[in-house]
């Protein structure tokens, strides 16, 4: 939609749930949440539209894709291994690591706009 809220668009036409959605830093894609597969998983589309692409492709729920401020990396929650932790993937898919190991759940992952130093 335009900044002034009019002409809202419906750019994943989709009957499922899709949404979170989070733009690229440099605002050509977006990463959401969809149930098009029968569980939650993350895609990636253009700014448009088109293009949807399923980048986790698991039979357990993954969402909430923040990008990394230098659109390198997507971070995002999945219950795969038995409760909700947190995870980051390069943005094209590949590289699914765990990076919380909790006995509770872990959600809504966020970045920082500085990087840490080591």
């Amino acid at each position: 939609m335009n900044t002034d809220g009019s002409n809202p668009t419906n750019i994943t036409n989709n009957s499922s749930f899709d949404g979170h959605p989070s733009w690229s830093p440099d605002g050509k894609k977006i990463a959401f949440s969809s149930y098009r597969d029968g569980n939650y998983e993350i895609y990636v589309m253009n700014a448009d539209g088109t293009n949807p692409i399923n980048l986790t492709n698991s039979s357990f729920d993954d969402g909430f894709s923040p990008w990394s401020p230098d659109g390198s990396k997507i971070a995002f929650l999945s219950d795969r291994d038995g409760n909700y932790e947190i995870y980051v993937m390069n943005s094209d898919g590949s590289n699914q690591k765990r990076l919380t190991y909790n006995n509770s759940i872990d959600l809504y992952p966020a970045w920082s706009p500085v990087p840490i130093q080591e």
